[in-house]
């Protein structure tokens, strides 16, 4: 359109002088098209100038974009990293805490057990001490009563003096009413159960010498009945040093239990926050 233009104005540049001052159609039309020339150029200059901005702000863009991209890029990667890296401490935490959890089970279950053993020993010791130390009084008494009499002398303390047996010189302290028959039949008791445990060749459970010692020699019940309480007072010490003993076992084992699983907890819960 420009080249187009610009024709017209060499045309018109070729009519005569005279006739410039006449205002004609053709002149119009110059005038028009020279007008629209002069828009035609600023508005491309306008175009231009947008253009110009609109590619500069392409490139800008670009850079930012590519720049972002970039960084987006390595964001991810680090991004993906951390992941490894957390599922792997997820992981191993978890199997921590799985462990944890087995030694706790583990730490109860032994303290149970540790538990239930220690009162049946509790008990057993409890029923042993009192069936000892009720032996050992009634020993006690039995000795007391029969050293009483037999300084009296009289023909009922002769046939005990004389006793070839602790059950012929028990029976013989009933008939002379120095003895009550329910001591004598525990005592009686005594010794038929540990002639029992001497047949059998194994030690007696309540807590009385051997079978043989009950045996009076050459009549001597008070040094029988002497050494049977010796024997039971020495049993009664045994017994209660050994309950001392398991007793400082256990707290020891229950105080090292108590404290793994009271440390494997605080591990759990820091492990699981």
């Amino acid at each position: 359109m420009m080249r187009f233009a610009g024709a017209l104005l060499l045309a018109v540049a070729a009519v005569p002088a005279a006739r410039a001052s006449e205002v004609s159609p053709i002149g119009k039309v110059v005038q028009l098209i020279s007008d629209l020339q002069g828009k035609v150029i600023k508005e491309g200059e306008e175009a231009q100038k947008l253009y110009a901005e609109f590619s500069e702000w392409c490139e800008d863009r670009a850079r930012e974009l590519g720049h972002e991209i970039k960084t987006g890029t390595s964001e991810a990667d680090s991004l993906k990293a951390s992941i490894a890296e957390s599922s792997a401490s997820i992981l191993e935490l978890t199997t921590k805490i799985d462990d944890l959890a087995s030694d706790i089970a583990t730490d109860e279950a032994d303290l149970k057990a540790a538990t239930e053993i220690r009162d049946n020993e509790a008990a057993d010791f409890k029923a042993e001490e009192s069936e000892l130390v009720e032996t050992i009084s009634m020993l006690d008494r039995a000795t007391g009563i029969l050293e009483r009499e037999m300084a009296k002398g009289g023909a009922s303390m002769m046939q005990v003096k004389n006793a070839q047996s602790l059950a012929s010189a028990l029976s013989a302290m009933v008939q002379a009413s120095v003895m009550s028959s329910a001591d004598a039949q525990r005592l009686t008791a005594l010794v038929q159960t540990s002639n029992t445990a001497a047949d059998t060749d194994a030690e007696s459970d309540v807590g009385a010498p051997d079978a043989a010692v009950y045996e009076s020699q050459s009549g001597n019940v008070v040094q029988t009945l002497h050494d049977m309480m010796e024997k039971a007072e020495s049993q009664l010490d045994s017994a209660r040093k050994t309950e001392t003993k398991n007793l400082e076992n256990f707290e020891m084992l229950k105080q090292s239990l108590s404290d793994e699983i009271k440390f494997a907890n605080t591990d759990m819960a820091a492990a699981k926050s």
